[in-house]
């Protein structure tokens, strides 16, 4: 007997989403393996199934795997989140077309809770869904359906891993449900941390199976109500609700290590104020503010010459989204911890205390200024760099091409549909 169904979700994951999205305006990659580079092409964060086929890790420095990329013809490419960013809002849009309850996970990932009271085939309707992404946006994705979320992602796993399920796996009252959670690792099981794997080894709990039917005081005691909840969601009990809305974030962190050294404070002031900028423009879009921003400078860890690293928090005097108010609370922090004489490498602003936008404890002794003066400046300087690009319009001389504070992206592909300079050109014969 299997439990009334009370909800059935739907998990629809991106397939190599970073790669998928590299081979999409370059059709001769199809086939062939990709791989994509983390910040300053350092390491790899993306393969396509043929470079995981070749034994390339995720992970792995990019200078230890060189001979094995030029020995295999691996196509490399440096990482281009403004494409990624952009393609991910368009699967997404396609997702809420069809459903109307949709929680954008991550950039490649999205649940969907359907209808259960109706007569219908779930499996053609997810088949419609995926081939629909397919068409309009062009990435390819996995589907998996089942009564909880946890299961939804193991069985987007089944999907994804098995080629004649084309790409979409129905776990909802399936007969093989226990043989298919004795193939699964716990540490591959949703919401389970490695320290956590470490415990239910030790408990000879090995599989999502095993955790499923381990005992609930235990589990408890081991690894709080989370765990808890998770063995619940394994035995069909939907304890994790859709997020229509996302949560307010702890905090929003903008960060890089540079190029190139960076020595003087002049250069490191203009990569602080690119970063106050980017951190600001995200704590708008998503409809918060920050009331604390922390700084901090650091040089490399195996610097020839002396090591120094430091940083310094303040408590703005109310919550904002203002560029101009956080940079100007960036710049008194970077006046105190500055030290001259030494070779920078990485700089990183955190905006933290975050609120929802207008909810703020007004300060009685304060003058009576809002941040609603600032808001139409805001929208516009968001408006005009969302459509132009988003260093269209920006504060100081901030730009970061040949900056030493810049990332280096030797293998970056063109910003296809972002930047109207680097738009795909078709050209014809008469």
């Amino acid at each position: 007997m299997f439990p009334t169904i009370r909800k059935v979700f739907a998990l629809v994951d991106c397939n190599n989403f970073y790669a998928s999205c590299e081979r999409l305006f370059r059709p001769e990659l199809e086939g062939k393996p990709v791989v994509v580079l983390s910040n300053n092409d350092g390491c790899i964060v993306a393969r396509s199934n043929e470079a995981k086929a070749l034994g390339i890790p995720m992970g792995a420095p990019f200078f230890k795997m060189k001979y094995l990329i030029e020995k295999h013809g691996v196509h490399v490419f440096s990482s281009n989140y403004a494409l990624y960013g952009d393609l991910s809002h368009r699967v997404m849009e396609v997702l809420r077309q069809m459903e109307c309850n949709v929680e954008v996970y991550s950039i490649d990932e999205a649940f969907l809770s359907l209808p259960v009271n109706k007569v219908w085939d779930r499996l053609e309707y997810v088949a419609e869904l995926r081939e629909r992404v397919r068409k309009h946006v062009g990435i390819p994705v996995s589907i998996g359906i089942a009564t909880t979320k946890t299961l939804a992602k193991i069985a987007n796993r089944v999907a994804k891993k098995n080629p004649q399920y084309q790409g979409v796996f129905d776990l909802v009252g399936n007969i093989q449900m226990n043989q298919i959670l004795q193939g699964i690792d716990v540490g591959d099981v949703w919401g389970i941390g490695r320290r956590s794997v470490e415990k239910l080894i030790g408990r000879g709990i090995y599989t999502a199976y095993d955790l499923k039917h381990a005992d609930e005081t235990w589990i408890r005691k081991h690894l709080t109500v989370v765990g808890a909840r998770t063995v619940m969601e394994l035995n069909e009990v939907p304890c994790i609700s859709l997020e229509k809305a996302p949560p307010c974030p702890k905090s929003i962190v903008t960060s890089r290590t540079f190029s190139h050294p960076i020595t003087d404070i002049e250069n490191l002031r203009e990569a602080v104020i690119s970063f106050v900028s980017i951190a600001a423009e995200k704590l708008r879009k998503q409809g918060v503010e920050a009331d604390n921003l922390n700084l901090y400078i650091t040089t490399g860890p195996f610097d020839e010459q002396s090591y120094y690293s430091n940083n310094q928090t303040i408590t703005l005097p109310r919550p904002t989204a203002s560029t101009p108010d956080l940079i100007a609370a960036a710049m008194r922090c970077l006046k105190s911890i500055y030290r001259p004489g030494y070779r920078y490498r990485k700089a990183g602003v955190m905006l933290a205390g975050i609120v929802k936008q207008g909810y703020r404890q007004q300060d009685l002794f304060s003058p009576l200024v809002t941040a609603k003066e600032d808001q139409p400046l805001m929208a516009a300087l968001d408006k005009i760099n969302g459509k132009w690009g988003r260093h269209t319009i920006q504060y100081g001389m901030t730009t970061a091409e040949g900056k030493p504070w810049s990332m280096q992206q030797a293998r970056k592909s063109p910003a296809y549909t972002t930047n109207w300079h680097e738009l795909p050109v078709v050209k014809t014969e008469r």
